[in-house]
C-alpha cells in the first residue's frame, strides 16, 4: 500500500470514530494530481524549486487536500477528555498548490513588516522558509529551506506560541505520515505540542499522549 493511500485510509477511520461520538464532519477533498509543467511554472514565480517529496505527493497523489472535524461537547460524552489533551477540539487544515503563491507571498509580508531582523533569535525562524500551510491563526507551516535536500517542516507563530521553530516532520512525507497518525489534529500549535517531546522530535505517532488520544477516540460513548 503507498503512503497516499494509507493516508486516506487512516482519515477514513478517524473520521468514522469522530462522527461515532456525535463530532462534526465537514468532509475531506483530495484533488486529482498536478503535472510536472505546473509545477515549473510555480516554482518559476517562487524564484525556487519546490520540495522534492512536496512534488512527489503532488504529481503521484493529490495537489491539494482538506479535511474538516470537531469534537463535540464533553458533556455529551460519555468520558472526557483527558487533561492532557484538553487542547485538541477540532481541525480544519487545508494545503493547496494553487494557493503556494498567496501563502508564500503571506509570509513575506511578515518577514518585512514584522519579523526582518534576521539576527534576532525569533524573527530568523521566519527567515529562509518557503510557507505552504495556513494555520487560520496568523501562524504558517512551513519548508525549512535552510536543509536543501528535501527540507523539514517547521511551525511558524506570529505571537510568541511555544511551538514556534519546532520541527513537524523530517519532509513533506514523513509529516504527513506522522499527521495522519494522529488524526490531522487541528494545525495550531497548542493542539500539535501534545504530541512532541520536545523542539526537534517531529510528531510522535508512537507517543504516550498519541496512544491516549486514539484509546480515547475508540472507547468514549456518545450519551444518548
Amino acid at each position: 500500500m503507498s503512503d497516499w493511500n494509507l493516508w486516506e485510509q487512516r482519515l477514513v477511520s478517524f473520521i468514522a470514530e469522530i462522527e461515532k461520538i456525535g463530532g462534526e464532519f465537514e468532509g475531506y477533498t483530495i484533488k486529482p494530481p498536478a503535472d510536472l509543467l505546473e509545477i515549473k511554472k510555480i516554482e518559476e514565480q517562487l524564484g525556487h524549486r519546490l520540495p522534492q517529496s512536496f512534488v512527489r505527493v503532488m504529481t503521484e497523489f493529490s495537489r491539494g487536500m482538506k479535511v474538516s472535524w470537531s469534537l463535540p461537547d464533553e458533556d455529551s460524552l460519555s468520558t472526557p477528555l483527558p487533561e492532557e489533551l484538553q487542547g485538541l477540539f477540532a481541525s480544519n487544515f487545508s494545503w493547496d498548490i494553487d494557493e503556494i503563491l498567496s501563502i508564500e507571498e503571506a509570509r513575506r509580508g511578515w518577514v518585512t513588516e514584522v519579523f526582518p531582523d534576521p539576527n534576532d533569535p525569533y524573527d530568523a525562524v521566519w527567515h529562509n522558509k518557503l510557507a505552504f500551510m495556513e494555520v487560520g491563526n496568523g501562524d504558517y507551516l512551513a519548508f525549512d529551506l535552510a536543509i536543501t535536500e528535501d527540507p523539514p517542516i517547521v511551525y511558524l507563530s506570529h505571537d510568541d506560541g511555544e511551538g514556534h521553530g519546532f520541527l513537524l516532520g523530517s519532509n513533506f512525507i514523513d509529516f504527513f505520515n506522522r499527521w495522519t497518525q494522529v488524526g490531522c489534529v487541528g494545525c495550531e500549535d497548542w493542539q500539535l505540542l501534545p504530541f512532541m517531546k520536545d523542539s526537534k522530535s517531529g510528531i510522535d505517532p508512537l507517543s504516550k499522549n498519541a496512544v491516549l488520544w486514539r484509546s480515547w477516540l475508540s472507547t468514549t460513548k456518545k450519551i444518548v
